[in-house]
């Protein structure tokens, strides 16, 4: 049987301060392509490229991905600040609405740092500009320096719900993550259940209820080493499968399907 395809949102670039590009991490297509068994596909988040409903029909599945711009702050109904951080508003366009239909479709999903977001804000939630600078949390952002091992280290533990699904999936109530995030979650959306939380509070596992697909999202980073990490494998194991069922037609039936 074919991989699956996994359509991995890309985000925009300039190289060399010139050259506009779309691109995604290679620890992203990794994680894809070894632990989930799917077929990565870098999609240019951008409407003027592409449009949900043909990404719905191509990929069986996606990934939203980390990424230095942040969500928009209007699309959660508050004044953009400097706190804020920089914008990528072609990728709000597609990845809200194409959070929103798999959801509605039961086709699955993995949210990632900003992907994390995204699903938040998708489903009407806001977000907190600057975690480290609300009242008893912890500096959830990445090392200013380093290698690359140092600062996507294990930093800090994240517990999740008694008998939840992330309690299921990792067989564990509590696993060590990194933490390379500036904002988090403040408001969850309708329908937004927090699974996890780190030891400040900060949310950092979610999934949507009563949706009939893989919805689970996180906070960290699961890409890093995915195929060696005993939180990370599951995590994208789980996901390859959902996309697998997606693909071979085991879609879920809506009362709408069948009225």
């Amino acid at each position: 049987m074919a991989r699956p395809v996994i359509g991995i949102i890309g985000n925009h670039y300039l190289i060399n301060d010139q050259y506009p590009t779309h691109a995604g991490g290679t620890m992203s297509s990794e994680a894809v392509a070894e632990v989930s068994r799917g077929l990565p596909i870098i999609i240019p988040a951008d409407p003027r490229f592409v449009c949900v409903d043909d990404l719905l029909e191509t990929c069986a599945g996606f990934l939203f991905t980390g990424a230095r711009p942040n969500v928009h702050p209007e699309e959660y109904d508050e004044p953009e600040t400097e706190a804020h951080g920089t914008f990528d508003r072609a990728r709000d366009a597609i990845s809200l609405q194409l959070i929103r239909a798999c959801v509605d479709r039961g086709q699955p999903f993995l949210g990632v740092c900003r992907g994390f977001q995204e699903v938040n804000v998708a489903m009407g939630g806001s977000l907190f500009p600057e975690i480290r600078d609300l009242p008893g949390r912890m500096n959830h952002r990445m090392p200013p320096d380093g290698t690359i091992e140092e600062k996507f280290a294990l930093r800090h533990p994240v517990t999740f719900t008694e008998g939840g699904p992330f309690h299921k999936l990792m067989g564990a109530r509590e696993v060590m993550t990194n933490t390379l995030h500036g904002q988090g979650l403040n408001q969850a959306g309708a329908r937004v259940v927090i699974d996890g939380h780190a030891p400040d509070g900060t949310p950092e596992a979610i999934y949507i209820a009563d949706a009939p697909g893989f919805t689970l999202s996180v906070q960290w980073h699961p890409e890093y080493r995915a195929a060696d990490d005993p939180v990370s494998r599951p995590l994208f194991a789980a996901f390859g499968e959902a996309a697998r069922e997606w693909a071979a037609g085991k879609r879920p039936v809506r009362v709408s399907d069948v009225a």
